[in-house]
């Protein structure tokens, strides 16, 4: 089987290329090829064009962050003859922690030889996300991110830490209204929302703990809008991932599963898809079941 490496030099702290072709060398036998990326965009355009030429059976990894990992996922979208891997070398590498983090996935000998699991994903308009869309809070501190990971000398932790910053004065509130299959649950203000095929999102909030990635559905938290002294006191409950049963944001979490939401929003509305922002106004959002191969390494566990 020929094995594909998508990879981001610009995804981490430093450019991880060189360390993979060194263990890729090592490999005897391995019949492999490697892609660096050199512009956004690049990843789904390569790898749709080598699947629309290669019918053969092909393993394609990320070698990146969220943002490669929805790049190579959304070139590699309707070519059946490809799964998908991760090697989470960027700064958030949210969607391996579905599967306990990303120490199993930066095993590259685990990895090759890791099994193929048929998981959801997340269908946004024509655009695809595996972790997760949201948006609120939450597409903003995404969109500053993207702003802020250009200054020099930022990198991904720091510039989210701006973004949040940011958020926390600007972008408390965002007016939309949301359809949940068919029935009209909100209208107006909200702090953010969460669609989820994974658990964690911003490189450490455990949005969704009940989350599963093969049940066909995505888990829908809406937190309504809460005061900055409010957010800040029970943001680390949130963090955690126990604000499902935290008595004290009962009152302000609205919770269900959903197949398909229809979403609507104003003029400069903007939504996240793994970290990668979209604008828009309307936007369908719906739950694709078993629309990817993922390869899990060795050892690795999905949610529990």
């Amino acid at each position: 089987m020929k094995h594909l490496f998508i990879v981001n030099p610009a995804a981490g702290q430093s450019d991880a290329s060189v360390g993979i072709l060194e263990e890729l060398n090592g490999m005897e036998g391995l019949d492999y090829e490697l892609h660096i990326t050199s512009f956004p965009g690049d990843a789904t355009s390569f790898v749709r064009d080598y699947l629309a030429k290669h019918s053969d059976a092909l393993r394609v990894y990320a070698c990146g962050g969220d943002g490669t990992l929805n790049e190579v996922v959304n070139g590699a979208v309707g070519y059946s003859q490809a799964s998908i891997g991760c090697y989470p070398c960027g700064s958030g590498n949210d969607f391996v922690k579905y599967y306990g983090g990303k120490e199993a996935f930066l095993d590259l000998k685990a990895l090759i030889r890791g099994r193929e699991e048929t998981i959801d994903l997340i269908r946004v308009n024509e655009h695809y996300a595996i972790n997760a869309c949201h948006f609120g809070l939450d597409s903003a501190v995404a969109s500053k991110v993207t702003r802020y990971k250009q200054l020099p000398l930022v990198n991904g932790r720091l510039a989210y830490l701006m973004g949040v910053a940011w958020s926390l004065f600007f972008a408390m509130r965002t007016v939309c209204s949301l359809v949940c299959d068919g029935e009209a649950i909100h209208e107006g203000d909200l702090l953010l929302c969460t669609l989820a095929n994974g658990t964690h999102v911003g490189g450490s909030y455990r949005c969704a703990p009940r989350s599963s990635n093969k049940d066909g559905l995505l888990e829908l938290c809406i937190v309504k809008p809460l005061s900055r002294l409010s957010f800040l006191r029970l943001a680390g409950v949130y963090k955690a991932g126990r604000h499902l049963d935290d008595e004290r944001l009962k009152r302000h979490i609205l919770y269900r599963r959903v197949k398909v939401l229809q979403l609507s929003g104003g003029e400069r509305f903007t939504v996240s898809l793994d970290g990668e922002v979209i604008g828009g106004q309307h936007f369908t959002i719906c739950a694709c079941k078993q629309a990817l191969r993922f390869i899990v390494p060795e050892n690795a566990r999905g949610n529990a």
